[in-house]
């Protein structure tokens, strides 16, 4: 199950699409999903997180807690829509090109892909553009 909840004005208009985007990327990565909940919340609410939760007194797009159990998905994704619209001036796309990138950049953390180094960067930014390609 894939659950959106709204902290902020904003709202998606194709719920159903990116659910089911979600659920076969997922899939394709041999996972199996529990529950995804999307939270898209302001800056000063993900802030909050990221200092209650992870000690960082930044700013960030995206905050993911993983629950999940071996090969079994579970979580909770936290996303600025403030910050997501900064970063898409910033590298010049369209909002909504960002808001799926970092909606599926979740989601391939769960899958075991992570982004410290610059070459597990690639590896995931290349993984990205694979699952954005299939949602065009």
């Amino acid at each position: 199950m894939i659950n959106f909840n709204y902290e902020t004005e904003f709202g998606l208009e194709n719920e159903k699409d990116l659910s089911s985007w979600i659920l076969s990327t997922i899939t394709s990565e041999g996972y199996k999903l529990e529950v995804i909940n999307y939270v898209f919340c302001d800056d000063e609410y993900l802030h909050k997180l990221n200092v209650e939760f992870l000690n960082h007194d930044t700013l960030t797009d995206i905050i993911s807690f993983d629950y999940s159990v071996g090969k079994i998905i579970q979580g909770d994704i936290f996303i600025s829509i403030e910050r997501v619209k900064d970063n898409a001036k910033d590298f010049n796309v369209t909002f909504l090109k960002e808001l799926h990138r970092v909606i599926i950049h979740g989601v391939l953390h769960y899958c075991g892909y992570k982004d410290k180094s610059d070459k597990e960067a690639q590896v995931m930014r290349a993984k990205e553009n694979h699952y954005l390609a299939q949602l065009a």
